[in-house]
């Protein structure tokens, strides 16, 4: 197909079709000129000085001193197919050397060869015995001023010759000019149109009222960008709107479950109370989840230095009893002394918290779960249980999503670490504890101070 062999890039479009351009009027002015070279002043009999160019390189100094002309192979040439070519050349001190026979109606001249530079002789048509040519020329013998006889440049000698002195020095600046200047006077072109992409990448969850600039780019390519800054209001609008109203249900979900936790503690004791006192226990923890989403991104606050080993040691210390009471064993550990960063210390230790609660919920009432801060911003949080499949670890931290369906968990949490992490400019990964179950892993490089 040939829309498959076109270039798709814009910036090669526009090389290719300046080239193509380029390439059409060089061709269509050499054409031209050499047209008129054809056929322009009497038939465009032009005169090429290549016989007299031949007898003057055979011009060389005898025994005596005297000039003469060698008989080079050539000069032998030049006599087989002109038989009666003639030439004279008088140097600049004034020394004549003469071939053939010279028409007699230019004898007169020769004498005043000395006030002669240059000159084209053509006569009226065939059989044009009467062309001739005078040059001045240089060689290790002097300089001299020749006149002899010419002969009629043919029509692909001359086109040959245009192109040799014309067109091909042309070519090769045209193609100099389409390798550097042509690409570097696109990049400008569209350099608005690049940065554009680049500002484009800056859009995300956390930049929603982030706007394309119009000023820079090209005016055709204005209406495009305004579609997308009215695409991304719409987006913008839709978004605070969902928004609002999870903040919205999540507080009116805090009433009812309120109540009615507090008509399950008056149900007397038994399996089915437990089941509703844990199914209640579940919706009053997504609603605090939500909560915290929205908390998260509406009260964002600025960021001050945190020391990550003293925020670890106080989760693991808050969260111990709950820990010991689902029969496992929390442990804190630190491989540095102190691992300061810029950040939120409130939401970093939600995330802290929201990792341990995990653990605790997933890893088979039993084992250690180990706090652990490493150099260089790094916080992991790992335990003995079953661990998480490779396939699965991106999708735990999609919202809702849960390994298993009867999970008491909302799927919430795992989400909010992200966020967090992310707002933090640091990635969050889940690799396999020594132990064979989870070890998530938060780093805050670019956050370190």
């Amino acid at each position: 197909m040939v829309w498959k062999l076109w270039p798709r890039s814009l910036k090669q479009r526009l090389i290719a079709h300046l080239l193509v351009l380029q390439l059409a009027v060089l061709l269509a002015f050499g054409l031209s000129f050499v047209t008129l070279l054809v056929v322009a002043d009497e038939g465009g009999a032009l005169v090429s000085p290549t016989p007299v160019e031949t007898a003057f390189r055979a011009i060389k100094r005898g025994v005596g001193g005297k000039l003469e002309l060698a008989d080079t192979a050539d000069l032998a040439r030049v006599h087989r197919e002109q038989p009666h070519f003639w030439f004279i050349a008088r140097s600049d001190r004034g020394e004549i050397v003469q071939s053939g026979d010279v028409p007699e109606i230019y004898r007169g001249m020769t004498v005043a060869l000395d006030r002669m530079t240059y000159s084209d002789i053509r006569d009226d048509g065939p059989p044009s015995d009467y062309l001739a040519v005078i040059r001045r020329m240089t060689n290790e013998e002097g300089s001299f001023t020749v006149f002899g006889q010419g002969t009629l440049l043919s029509q692909p000698s001359l086109i040959l010759s245009f192109s040799r002195l014309f067109v091909a020095p042309m070519l090769v600046m045209l193609a100099l000019v389409t390798i550097f200047a042509v690409p570097r006077i696109v990049n400008r072109a569209i350099r608005g149109i690049s940065d554009l992409a680049r500002e484009t990448d800056e859009i995300n969850i956390a930049h929603r009222s982030h706007r394309l600039a119009e000023t820079a780019v090209p005016s055709e390519v204005r209406p495009l960008v305004r579609s997308i800054n009215s695409a991304l209001h719409r987006l913008d609008q839709s978004y605070g709107q969902h928004q609002r109203f999870i903040l919205d249900a999540a507080h009116e979900l805090r009433t009812p479950v309120a109540i009615l936790q507090a008509r399950l503690d008056l149900l007397a004791s038994g399996p089915e109370r437990d089941r509703l006192i844990s199914d209640c226990e579940r919706i009053s923890a997504l609603a605090e989840q939500l909560l915290d989403l929205q908390r998260l991104e509406a009260n964002a606050r600025p960021f001050t230095s945190v020391d990550l080993v003293a925020l670890c040691r106080n989760v693991a210390a808050d969260l111990a009893p709950l820990a010991i009471d689902e029969g496992y064993d929390l442990s804190f550990e630190q491989n540095t002394e102190q691992s300061m960063i810029q950040g939120d210390a409130v939401s970093l230790e939600r995330a802290v918290t929201n990792l341990v609660q995990n653990a605790i919920e997933h890893a088979g009432n039993q084992g250690v779960i180990v706090v652990r801060v490493e150099p260089d911003g790094v916080i992991e949080v790992s335990d003995d249980g079953p661990g998480i499949p490779e396939a699965e670890r991106e999708r735990v931290f999609e919202a809702f999503y849960r390994l298993k369906p009867r999970e008491r968990g909302a799927g919430l949490g795992l989400n909010l670490v992200l966020q967090i992490t992310e707002r933090h400019n640091g990635r969050v990964s889940i690799l396999t504890a020594p132990s064979g179950g989870a070890c998530f892993r938060l780093a805050f490089q670019g956050a370190r101070i």
